[in-house]
């Protein structure tokens, strides 16, 4: 069992928000009529048994955000469903795994990103959306953190990435990324600032030099093992063009998807 969950939450966000809008707009741009709901790999989600929607996360006034995330995916995952995580901010991350950790023992998250967001307090802000993967190792939530496709490292992420033990595959050296070896469980996380702007546009951060739509939908796509949860973050609706960044984060959602219920 699949369950999509949508968490509209930019509150986190350090340069522009924006990003507490992309759930609607990713759901929008899934079920566009200019597509369909088949996978390249010709799983069709429409109406697929094992994958359910289960709308939006609602963070009211007096609750605390990361206790909300943590909250509704711990249900999700006691109920034998596998998350994937409609952001919303790269924030989220780490309450998520706050909830995979008391499941999954050994966990790998495999990061795809233009920063490491290994920041240990960004702005005064420890749970910034440049600090979920400091806070994420430093609690011990995962085993391996794998990070594909940086391009924005500086001298005290590089501390952090080397105080972690942080195996990182700059977009300088990416390709070397394709002979290593993973084991599962994997979480996968998709920042879509990985990719070049060129493809993604609606971002907030935009960083020139990243993957091309199609080497992300591979690296997808050759995810060796089991994917037992997956986010999707950083789309910013604001700044798209012609909604073609919705669009393009609906193709890498439909091979997440592809990937974990084929």
């Amino acid at each position: 069992m699949v369950s999509l969950l949508g968490i509209p939450w930019d509150g986190s966000s350090s340069f522009m928000q924006g990003a507490a809008e992309a759930p609607a707009a990713l759901r929008t741009s899934l079920h566009s009529p200019s597509s369909n709901l088949t996978t390249e790999n010709g799983l069709n989600l429409d109406n697929h048994p094992t994958l359910h929607d289960q709308g939006n996360i609602d963070f009211q006034t007096g609750h605390p955000w990361p206790e909300t995330i943590s909250a509704t995916v711990a249900k999700l995952l006691s109920e034998n469903h596998r998350v994937v995580s409609l952001g919303g901010d790269h924030s989220i991350t780490y309450p998520i795994l706050k909830a995979y950790s008391t499941q999954y023992e050994n966990l790998t998250i495999l990061h795809l990103d233009a920063h490491p967001d290994l920041y240990d307090n960004f702005a005064d802000k420890p749970l910034s959306h440049a600090s979920p993967f400091a806070r994420i190792m430093e609690n011990g939530l995962a085993s391996r953190l794998i990070q594909v496709g940086i391009r924005t490292m500086n001298a005290h992420q590089q501390q952090q990435a080397d105080r972690f033990g942080v195996e990182i595959f700059d977009m300088q050296n990416w390709q070397a990324y394709k002979s290593l070896s993973i084991e599962g469980p994997v979480y996968l996380s998709v920042d879509l600032d990985v990719l070049d702007p060129a493809f993604a546009p609606g971002i907030s951060h935009h960083e020139p030099g990243g993957l091309t739509t199609r080497e992300l939908i591979s690296i997808i796509q050759n995810i060796p093992v089991p994917i037992v949860g997956a986010d999707l973050v950083e789309l910013n609706p604001s700044r798209d063009i012609n909604g073609v960044t919705a669009m393009t984060g609906a193709k890498i959602l439909k091979e997440i998807l592809g990937n974990m219920l084929g």
